[in-house]
């Protein structure tokens, strides 16, 4: 009887180990051996099921924000389900984004990688764009959910105030990411409660 290989398994051994080597020594020093060798497979693998470098990054750079996002979703099922006003499920979901355990740590050092080697190269550009549009979207309709509740005024523009809230998001998670010390930080708190409080400024009316 033949052998069942799990291919999408593969890809995505292939894609951690590929992050987990970008966060650790950056994305110019993350070679095909590198990554074989933490995976403990060989260089022809990761050729067989990726044509070239950029299907790889792609794929595991999809494959990360696609774990961040099925927390997210988690979070806000989580939320819905316990009645919380869309302001207090944003509070919790934003935090995703912030490198706060171990895994959003990697995947906050991955993300920044890509985006810095994005300036020089316009593949990787539409990818970290396309991320970050996705996550705008979210937020925004989340934005366009709380008018309709009376959490948010009608005149707010739920993409400026998207906007406002992801890049407070994305300046304390680059902050955070400097810290040596893995001792737990509620700076957080501070820091984005009062940024999402100026757009979800009213009551939802809905029970």
């Amino acid at each position: 009887m033949p052998k069942i290989v799990d291919h999408e398994g593969r890809r995505r051994l292939i894609a951690r180990a590929f992050q987990e080597q970008v966060a650790e020594l950056g994305f110019a020093t993350t070679t095909y051996a590198r990554v074989a060798a933490s995976a403990n497979i060989s260089v022809g693998l990761i050729q067989h099921y990726f044509a070239d470098r950029h299907a790889l990054v792609e794929f595991a750079y999809d494959d990360l924000i696609r774990c961040r996002d099925e927390r997210i979703e988690a979070g806000v099922a989580a939320g819905e389900k316990k009645r919380w006003p869309i302001r207090r499920i944003i509070d919790s979901v934003v935090r995703e984004l912030l490198p706060l355990d171990e895994q959003r740590r990697r995947e906050h050092r991955v993300a920044r990688q890509l985006q810095l080697a994005a300036v020089q190269d316009p593949e990787l550009a539409v990818l970290a764009m396309g991320a970050h549009e996705a996550l705008r979207q979210r937020v925004a309709t989340a934005v366009r959910n709380g008018k309709e509740c009376g959490e948010v005024e009608p005149a707010v523009d739920a993409d400026v105030a998207a906007v406002r809230i992801i890049s407070a998001v994305y300046g304390l998670a680059d902050i955070l990411s400097l810290r040596t010390d893995r001792q737990e930080d509620r700076s957080h708190h501070q820091v984005l409660d009062p940024v999402v409080a100026t757009v979800f400024t009213g009551e939802c009316r809905r029970p």
